[in-house]
């Protein structure tokens, strides 16, 4: 898993509450149990109009939000199936960060596990950030994970959490810092494991 310090980019608002994971990737994409590839699905059925055309009408397909790495959603992101998939299509569609109020449980855990990093912040903060977006074209803000800060070039700063349960937090945190997957975190440990299996031999 890549690990991920600090990250600053042009922010994409997607202002819209309970983004299901049959929205960020529709369920006829999930054919295939790779891990790339799935970009061009990011969103398709509010992307695309009927004809294949990109949706003129669709918040991330404004040129303002070109090569965005942070998205900002509304609450309960994520929600719907166990899909890792939309993870993955976020991704792959160049997202490192998604910032919401909250997020569903599965889909957060999905996120720690593959390197995309999941900020929460208060609704309110939320809001005031999408409104900057929209008004503010190619507005950027740094997200630093060394000190759980969000911050703009406009003074704007706030302080984030990864997870409610500050032990959960911390781990999380530490793993996405140094890129440890469960294979890592297990790698990280084998010299202990190699001294257990001596004592059962």
């Amino acid at each position: 898993m890549e690990s991920f310090q600090k990250i600053t980019s042009v922010v994409a608002a997607l202002d819209r509450p309970n983004v299901d994971t049959d929205q960020i990737i529709p369920a006829e994409n999930l054919k295939r149990i790779e891990k790339s590839g799935y970009g061009p699905n990011l969103f398709e059925r509010w992307r695309y109009l009927p004809d294949g055309s990109l949706n003129p009408e669709f918040e991330l397909n404004h040129e303002s939000f070109n090569g965005s790495a942070i998205l900002v959603s509304g609450p309960n992101f994520g929600s719907g199936s166990s899909r890792e998939h939309a993870v993955w299509a976020l991704m792959n569609g160049g997202f490192r960060v998604v910032i919401a109020p909250s997020f569903a449980d599965i889909f957060q855990k999905n996120s720690f596990e593959n390197g995309l990093l999941p900020v929460l912040l208060p609704e309110i903060t939320i809001n005031n950030i999408m409104a900057r977006a929209n008004e503010l074209t190619g507005y950027s803000l740094t997200v630093d994970l060394e000190t759980c800060e969000v911050s703009d070039s406009h003074g704007f700063k706030a302080q984030f959490v990864l997870h409610e349960n500050p032990e959960i937090h911390e781990f999380r945190r530490y793993c996405i810092l140094n890129g440890l997957d469960a294979i890592g975190l297990t790698l990280e440990h084998e010299d202990d494991i190699t001294a257990f299996e001596e004592t059962r031999k």
